[in-house]
């Protein structure tokens, strides 16, 4: 362990800020160090929309939600799949850019993935607290009009920033035999893994307040763990008309 490991399993996600401003120069500190992720083929398919007017965050709060932390975080940073910025490339040097196929489309958003994770890490180094928004799918069209995006471009995630009110503790995460195989794939000991996490997850009290009864699903509290918890989570249609946006925003798909 080092400095670097230890920060990184310091990470937890913060749903409580201080009303104190984050300087500008940090907000820019942040992004620029979410640039020095890697990137495919050094294409930076990404842009970050850094949103602090009150009234701007209100309505991103609502529109991702109805999720207080936005409003309250000074600062949000849209993070966004950006195939704009090479078109306009393309179009300097006399071609035409592909964007019908999945691929491309990929490009941008684990570019956004790994430039987001830099930016936490560099906050956080900063005494910062950090939230990821998945949210900002839930009205997609709306965000896109308040964040005036344009075509070629989508909304990935968004991220809280600000100096925590309170430091959450980080979740324990699945044991490490459940996510890492050596040579090939083998689930040999992932029954067990899965129900020591399970466990491990039920016994912790993170899902104390998460409904244990629904669609005729009886499950005691005591038993309601990561699997029944995941399991749930995933067996349910989110935000089913991503695709009909995104064709609107010029990612016609293939």
């Amino acid at each position: 362990m080092n400095a670097v490991f230890e920060q990184i399993h310091r990470h937890a996600s913060v749903r409580r800020y201080k009303p104190d401003p984050v300087p500008r120069e940090w907000v820019e500190a942040v992004v620029a160090a979410g640039q020095r992720a890697a990137t495919s083929s050094n294409l930076q398919a990404y842009l970050v929309v850094a949103v602090t007017d009150a009234e701007r965050r209100q309505q991103a709060a609502h529109w991702c939600g109805d999720q207080v932390h936005i409003a309250e975080a000074p600062v949000f940073l849209a993070w966004c799949a950006d195939l704009s910025r090479l078109e306009r490339a393309c179009a300097l040097r006399g071609l035409s850019q592909v964007t019908q196929y999945v691929e491309n489309f990929l490009i941008a958003v684990v570019d956004v993935a790994l430039a987001m994770q830099n930016a936490a890490l560099a906050a956080e180094s900063l005494g910062l607290g950090t939230c990821y928004i998945g949210g900002i799918r839930n009205n997609p069209r709306e965000m896109i009009a308040l964040l005036g995006l344009p075509r070629l471009t989508f909304p990935v995630a968004g991220m809280t920033l600000g100096f925590p009110a309170a430091q959450p503790s980080p979740k324990p995460r699945l044991p490490l035999r459940a996510v890492l195989h050596w040579e090939q794939y083998d689930r040999s000991e992932e029954d067990s893994a899965l129900q020591e996490y399970d466990a491990v997850m039920a016994a912790s009290g993170i899902y104390t307040n998460r409904q244990v009864a629904a669609q005729g699903r009886a499950t005691p509290a005591e038993a309601y763990g990561w699997l029944e918890h995941s399991a749930r989570r995933v067996s349910q249609p989110q935000r089913t008309h991503l695709r009909e946006v995104l064709r609107e925003q010029g990612f016609d798909l293939m």
